[in-house]
Formats: structure tokens, C-alpha cells, sequence
């Protein structure tokens, strides 16, 4: 699988001499971790759960939302 990115970094590595292309490199790799720990991003499996938090929610809601619709009709 080539990606956009592994043919860029294949093209400054065959481009650049090997100490400069591991320096860009390693320079670059530090830069998008950086960025990518400002963005506040969850990992895969935080958000598998809150996932499922977010359907046993879900699942509670519309349980209680029927008990307060047969509650009112039972009421009128």
C-alpha cells in the first residue's frame, strides 16, 4: 500500500543525502507528533467505548422516554 505521504518521504529521501534525508526525517516525524497531541485525539479504543457507553445511554433514553409515555396515557 503506497500512500500519498510514503511516495513524498520516498521521493526527499532518494532527493536528499542519507544524513539529511534521516534528519528531515526525524525533524518531520517530531513535528506531526507534536501537532497530532495539540488536537486532542482519543486513541481507538476510548472511543470503541464510548461507543458503547453512548448506546446503553441510548438503549436507557428510550426505555424511559416509553415508561413516561405509558405513565401519561395511563394519567389521562
Amino acid at each position: 500500500m503506497n500512500t500519498p505521504f510514503k511516495k513524498i518521504a520516498q521521493s526527499l529521501q532518494d532527493a536528499l543525502p542519507g544524513d539529511l534525508a534521516d534528519e528531515v526525517r526525524s525533524n518531520l516525524k517530531i513535528l506531526v507528533e507534536a501537532s497530532l497531541q495539540k488536537m486532542n485525539l482519543v486513541t481507538r479504543e476510548e472511543l470503541v467505548v464510548q461507543e458503547k457507553i453512548l448506546a446503553r445511554t441510548r438503549e436507557q433514553l428510550e426505555t424511559l422516554l416509553a415508561r413516561v409515555e405509558a405513565l401519561e396515557k395511563d394519567q389521562q
